[in-house]
C-alpha cells in the first residue's frame, strides 16, 4: 500500500518519493514500525551530476527527531547525465505508526558547483492509523 508520494524539483534535479509500510518487518507490540521508500531522481538540467551526500530528518510522531547523513545512497554515488535517470529503494524504522521524512542531497555538478538538493516531506504512515 503506497501511504504517499511527494515530488519537488531545485536547480533542474527532479525528487519523487513514495513511502510503505512494511507490515512484515515491523512489530508493534514493540513500538516498532518499518517503513520503505523509493526515491526517484531526474535530472532535468542541462549539466551532468553526481550525488556526493544524502541528509535526512526523520521525524518521529512521538516527538523524536533523529538526522541520518553520509555518502552517496545505499553505498552508490550515481551520475546522472541530462535527462538521467536514478532510482532506489531504503527503509527506516519509527518507534510510532506515524512519522515523516524530509532532508537534502548534496550533487557536485560537472564544472565543480555543488547543489543543495531538496528532498520533499514525505508522511510515513501505516494503514491501520488511517482507517
Amino acid at each position: 500500500m503506497t501511504a504517499n508520494i511527494a515530488t519537488c524539483i531545485t536547480y533542474g534535479i527532479k525528487i519523487s518519493v513514495e513511502s510503505f509500510y512494511q507490515v512484515e518487518h515491523s512489530r508493534p507490540i514493540e513500538n516498532k514500525y518499518v517503513f520503505a521508500y523509493r526515491i526517484t531522481i531526474e535530472n532535468m538540467s542541462a549539466y551532468t551530476v553526481q550525488l556526493m551526500r544524502r541528509h535526512w530528518f526523520i521525524h518521529d510522531s512521538i516527538g523524536g527527531v533523529r538526522e541520518v547523513e553520509g555518502e552517496g545512497v545505499i553505498g552508490q554515488q550515481p551520475i546522472l547525465i541530462p535527462q538521467g535517470r536514478h532510482q532506489y529503494v531504503s527503509w527506516c524504522h519509527l518507534y510510532a505508526d506515524m512519522g515523516k521524512m524530509k532532508g537534502y542531497y548534496t550533487f557536485a555538478r560537472q564544472d565543480g558547483e555543488l547543489l543543495k538538493v531538496d528532498i520533499p516531506d514525505f508522511q510515513m504512515c501505516s494503514p491501520f492509523k488511517s482507517n
